[in-house]
């Protein structure tokens, strides 16, 4: 693996950001992105539009949760419309693989993404780990 990762090479989509604490009811708005704001959908699984524009069939979501290892990760899911004009998320992906996906269609975006993902790094909220196997769960 090279060693320094750039948004948008390959060996990048291998990465999972994780958090150090889950989400809940009490801290749920420390994670805002722009105007977004994550919103629980189900018992400990948030999820906030990072990407939805008005014309453009392209939306990401990021999901957060507790995988199998009980890490809580922020992975990227895309998202589609259904016909009551709600959202229906894909698989989740790990957070790597979303960023590049995002800046394959805005670089831009996908660059403030990452910055709001190096700003809780910095605040000491979470990491980025290197997926250890095919099911994304972080070494």
């Amino acid at each position: 693996m090279e060693d320094k990762l750039e948004l948008g090479q390959p060996a990048f989509a291998k990465m999972m950001f994780t958090l150090k604490t889950p989400v809940t009811s009490k801290n749920h708005k420390d994670y805002k992105f722009n105007e977004y704001e994550l919103v629980e959908i189900a018992s400990d699984v948030w999820a906030m539009p990072v990407y939805m524009q008005a014309n453009d069939d392209f939306t990401l979501f990021l999901v957060v949760t507790k995988i199998a290892t009980q890490a809580t990760v922020m992975a990227l899911a895309q998202g589609t419309s259904t016909t009551d004009g709600q959202f229906a998320l894909d698989r989740p992906l790990n957070t790597g693989e979303g960023l590049n996906r995002l800046f394959q269609h805005d670089r831009q975006r996908a660059a403030q993404l990452l910055h709001f993902f190096n700003l809780i790094s910095k605040a000491n909220e979470g990491d980025w780990r290197l997926v250890a196997d095919d099911k994304g769960e972080p070494e």
